[in-house]
């Protein structure tokens, strides 16, 4: 039998490999986990958590706006962005050393390095003059993000990845892209006071979410004072002594001094030794895994946004999970992902679990009944805003099982959490209709709607 110096080894410290790693050693195993940035992965470093962070502190201005509507006045009230920056920096800090704290209570050997395949078993500590070899290696590197390299200029823009540490707070700033990233992004630095201007090659933002929840987040965001430009892309990006010049295929000229690129993130395979190991990618670029996490080799497993299978923090936690039960407990388990809860944490923010209505045409068989309201909620009534919450419920007409819930508006990925276990559950709509309102809330509109909307909804 081979001696190797690890049970398990893994390939990055975020949010899916430090739980496995975790688990496994608390099993009794030998197992290593390499790192070449910082623990904690994309969430904890430089994706949710940060980004949550900044919606946060963005989210000040417009309550003060609601508050004056209250009768409060503030006098001289202002951001400082470097004072920001510093206090968010030494919370991630403490997070990401809360995650390196656990992994050695757990008895994980954590080596800083970036870590690259040799064969099946072997993997070399780039630049550490180190090799290490493994009975089993779980690949969690996660993803990095995507921008057109081709693009005439592309190399004066940046990613989110830099949004975070930009030095100075822009006046103005163009962000490239429709989906989760970019319309966070762009409700971040509007509500900073940035000059914000939104341009998607699309005919309307979050593609893949429900036709109704793109249109009215569109609207909304305009009236949180980001400009959007739909179906149109980048040209070049002309650098000068004062400004970036945004060159756009409709012939637009718009300058700014920061532009970013929320156009996608890919993942990180890149140099990895996939091909040493016998590991193959699938046609996207990802990690070819079975239902259970397994690559094509035999000793090795990958999970989280490597596989780009269901690009979500939590979700990448469960598939750890299920790893270990299926390689370590004897206990074969693949996650289910079908009606999970998503979040965009957009101003203002979406929550939605289960289908669209177009997928729910297209899977029930004999149609389905929507339910559909809009309305001005109390809080912004009182203040005269015309600012508007969408739900909308997706029934399948057969089974009256309700297999769509889609928010926006405010706190709606905090209820959408509690919409999915109804979901995830099958409930009915009767089940949901005998459910006693709780008042005066927004949420108990989920539960009051009766009016069936007629027809197909507008395309978004």
């Amino acid at each position: 039998m081979a001696d190797y110096d690890y049970d398990l080894f893994v390939i990055g410290a975020g949010s899916g490999g430090v739980r496995a790693a975790r688990l496994t050693a608390l099993d009794g195993k030998k197992v290593g986990v390499a790192e070449e940035y910082r623990v904690g992965g994309t969430c904890v470093i430089r994706g949710c958590v940060p980004k949550k962070f900044m919606v946060m502190a963005s989210e000040v201005s417009h309550a003060l706006e609601i508050a004056e509507g209250y009768g409060w006045s503030f006098d001289n009230a202002k951001f400082d962005w470097p004072t920001f920056l510093e206090a968010k920096d030494v919370e991630i800090a403490r997070l990401s050393g809360i995650y390196a704290a656990n992994l050695g209570k757990a008895g994980v050997e954590l080596v800083h390095g970036r870590a690259v395949l040799k064969d099946a078993h072997t993997v070399e500590i780039v630049g550490k003059d180190r090799t290490i070899t493994a009975k089993k290696i779980l690949i969690a590197t996660g993803g990095r993000p995507w921008k057109p390299e081709e693009l005439p200029g592309i190399e004066h823009a940046i990613t989110s990845e830099e949004a975070f540490h930009l030095p100075e707070l822009p006046k103005r700033i163009l962000i490239a892209g429709g989906g989760y990233i970019a319309v966070e992004f762009a409700g971040i630095f509007a509500g900073l006071g940035v000059e914000t201007t939104l341009i998607y090659r699309g005919p309307n933002i979050l593609r893949g979410f429900d036709d109704d929840v793109r249109a009215h987040l569109a609207g909304e965001i305009e009236k949180r004072g980001i400009k959007v430009i739909l179906g149109c892309q980048h040209e070049k990006i002309e650098k000068t002594e004062t400004c970036l010049i945004n060159h756009l295929e409709n012939g637009m000229k718009l300058e700014t001094d920061v532009v970013m690129f929320a156009t996608g993130r890919i993942p990180y395979v890149k140099d990895l030794g996939l091909e040493s190991a016998g590991v193959e990618l699938n046609e996207a670029g990802a990690i070819k895994v079975d239902p259970y996490s397994k690559t094509t080799a035999d000793n090795i497993w990958a999970l989280g946004d490597v596989t780009d299978r269901m690009n979500l923090t939590p979700v990448a936690i469960r598939e750890a999970v299920a790893f270990h039960q299926t390689v370590y407990r004897d206990n074969p388990q693949h996650f289910d992902y079908e009606a999970v809860a998503t979040a965009v944490f957009s101003q203002p923010p979406v929550g939605v679990v289960g289908l669209s209505e177009a997928e729910a045409r297209r899977s029930c068989s004999n149609g389905v009944d929507v339910y559909v309201t809009r309305f001005r909620p109390m809080k912004y009534a009182f203040t005269g805003s015309d600012e508007r919450v969408l739900m909308k419920l997706v029934v399948d007409a057969d089974s009256q099982r309700v297999v769509g819930v889609h928010i926006v508006g405010p706190d709606s990925p905090e209820m959408i959490q509690l919409a999915a276990i109804a979901v995830k559950a099958g409930l009915t709509k009767a089940q949901w209709d005998a459910t006693c309102a709780v008042h005066p809330t927004m949420a108990e509109e989920l539960v009051t709607l009766k009016e069936k909307q007629s027809g197909a909804t507008s395309a978004g």
